[in-house]
């Protein structure tokens, strides 16, 4: 059996090599540790006041976001409501002029939806007041307005061409409103009648009258509006009704039981 090999024994010279590169380790340790803090110092030196400073600016500005910015947001809010509230309030007075020249401000402050709102209202009342050619103008200025919402911008593009549509161009109109005159979209009602009435008045009856029966049909629309439409899609000739029964229940008009003796129903004849 082999014996291990022998371990050989360390030379004092070695011993010192190993104690000597000890120290040199410990020794640039130490002096990358007074650079390191060196460098610390010299940085809080230079940079630490402007730091300090810009500590101090942003904890300040989050205060006064806190404590300022968000409280006059708010309150900014809170009184644009207030004026609509007030302008519908003198709406329903009567008083459209004292409404129309109250929302002028907000009107002209930005394309939020209370602004455009303002506009909207301002709009109507020019129209209520007989004054179509501004209130033409103004819905047109928001329908245009892209910053405005979409959904207002919509609904004023419907009320500058229901508003002026008997001077406009009956083929601008079914361009405009057709992107707008589609099952499912939140207009449809509104927007289809519109461009019904466009192509009765380019005389194209089977196109009109199959846009009515369309409204007459959607459920979104208003029951006074479908109502119309299967008017006039029967005027043209189109059946708008799909379910006679059920329309006639909706309208409490559904068929009464027979009594003997009524009009229609002959009295029953005693046995011989």
């Amino acid at each position: 059996m082999a014996l291990p090999p022998k371990t050989t024994a360390e030379t004092h010279q070695e011993k010192l090599q190993r104690r000597k590169d000890a120290e040199e380790t410990a020794l640039m340790r130490e002096v990358d540790d007074a650079v390191r803090q060196g460098d610390l110092a010299n940085f809080g030196e230079r940079y630490g006041k402007p730091l300090a400073a810009l500590v101090v600016l942003l904890i300040a500005a989050l205060a006064a976001f806190l404590l300022w910015w968000q409280p006059s947001q708010r309150a900014a809010a809170e009184a644009r409501s207030e004026t609509l509230v007030s302008a519908l309030d003198n709406v329903e007075a009567g008083n459209l002029q004292t409404a129309y020249d109250a929302l002028e401000e907000l009107a002209g402050d930005g394309s939020d939806a209370a602004a455009a709102n303002a506009r909207m209202l301002r709009g109507g009342i020019a129209a209520e007041q007989g004054r179509t050619d501004d209130a033409v103008a103004i819905f047109d200025e928001l329908a245009n307005d892209t910053a405005a919402p979409e959904a207002l911008r919509n609904l004023a593009l419907i009320r500058k061409i229901a508003t002026g549509f008997d001077t406009m161009d009956k083929a601008a109109v079914v361009a405009a409103l057709q992107p707008l005159a589609v099952p499912g979209q939140p207009f449809f009602g509104s927007a289809g009648e519109l461009v019904a009435m466009a192509y009765l008045e380019q005389n194209k009856r089977s196109e009109a009258g199959a846009l009515f029966a369309e409204i007459a049909k959607s459920e979104d629309a208003p029951e006074s509006l479908r109502s119309r439409s299967r008017q006039m899609a029967g005027v043209l000739g189109v059946d708008a009704i799909e379910d006679v029964d059920a329309l006639l229940e909706a309208q409490g008009l559904g068929q009464e039981p027979a009594v003997e003796g009524q009009l229609g129903t002959p009295p029953a004849q005693p046995a011989p």
